[in-house]
């Protein structure tokens, strides 16, 4: 028998009620389908003992905290934003490993949560877990592709139990879930958004200007490619954005000789994130995509690059 995402509400919101009992629970919302699937799954199950909050760390996407806000109320999910990207950015500056990025926003998610924490005087954190998450980040016999900041259990100070109800869905499904509960389409269909954002699009250090520059990219990827699937020049792809690249490479800027970052293009077809085959772009839609970053991003960008790396042996970011 297939997945019966109404099935699997209908348990998800029992356990949770259960689980949960008549405590307070508070749940990261970050505009992915992961944690929004679970801020409305819990908004049902529990809805006068919830806290949702959205915290920008200013390495979100394009608008994202509008887009959230507004795709929240839709759905019925009471949301607090908190601005917290000064804090962010100070404590990346300087790492450039990959993994220590990560870890240190895990972190800083926690100590934000931490707080929010104990303002609603939670006592349980929900999140939006999915199986390629824990899977990924490794334990016993398996080996750690890639940590996730939702993954590794929660500092014994905080006080807060756990609660998982997606922990073993695979993306294919979650977006089921999500259309079954009623997510607007622009959140049930929405490509997957790495939990540390787009700290792990910035190869290198993490800087202000750097987050400008990749969520421009991004934005203009994104609707480039979904301005030609809709135009039938090609398949909408499963995961679709820009990577900024560290190093810099001379071109021309007017009549004179300058030096520009290089934006990686990468859109890759999945299933379930555990696997990826890059797409086919047809040319001209590349092409367009490139000469719109280098023209918006001028005093920037010079050269733009298409990943068509499969997964194995890459991963779908770059980081």
């Amino acid at each position: 028998m297939g997945f019966e995402p109404k099935k699997f509400i209908e348990g998800a919101i029992s356990q949770m009620r259960s689980q949960v009992g008549k405590k307070h629970a508070i749940i990261a919302v970050s505009g992915g389908v992961d944690s929004m699937t679970a801020a409305a799954i819990a908004s049902k199950a529990i809805p006068k003992q919830l806290t949702c909050i959205f915290v920008d760390t200013g390495l979100m996407r394009k608008n994202e905290a509008h887009l959230v806000s507004t795709a929240a109320a839709k759905a019925g999910i009471p949301l607090q934003v908190i601005n917290a990207s000064d804090k962010f950015f100070s404590s990346l500056k300087g790492i450039t490993d990959p993994e220590e990025k990560r870890k240190i926003i895990g972190g800083l998610f926690i100590d934000v949560f931490e707080q929010a924490a104990k303002s609603s005087k939670a006592e349980f954190l929900i999140q939006g877990t999915i199986a390629p998450d824990w899977i990924e980040s490794g334990s016993g016999l398996r080996d750690t592709i890639k940590s996730h900041h939702n993954v590794g259990g929660l500092p014994k100070k905080m006080g807060l139990f756990l609660c998982e109800p997606m922990r073993e869905l695979y993306k294919d499904e979650v977006r089921k879930v999500a259309r079954e509960i009623g997510l607007p389409l622009e959140f049930s269909e929405r490509q997957p958004f790495p939990g540390p954002g787009l700290a792990v699009r910035i190869m290198g250090e993490i800087t202000p200007q750097k987050a400008e520059i990749v969520r421009e990219a991004c934005a203009i990827v994104e609707e480039e490619l979904e301005a030609a699937a809709h135009a039938k020049k090609m398949e909408m792809p499963w995961q679709y954005f820009a990577v900024l690249l560290p190093i810099k490479t001379v071109g021309v800027l007017g009549d004179a000789r300058a030096y520009g970052y290089t934006i990686a293009v990468r859109a890759v077809e999945s299933l379930d994130g555990m696997t990826a085959k890059a797409c086919r772009i047809p040319p001209e839609v590349l092409e367009q995509i490139s000469d719109r970053i280098t023209r918006v991003l001028k005093e920037h960008v010079n050269r733009v690059v298409y990943d068509t790396t499969s997964k194995p042996p890459g991963t779908i970011e770059w980081e």
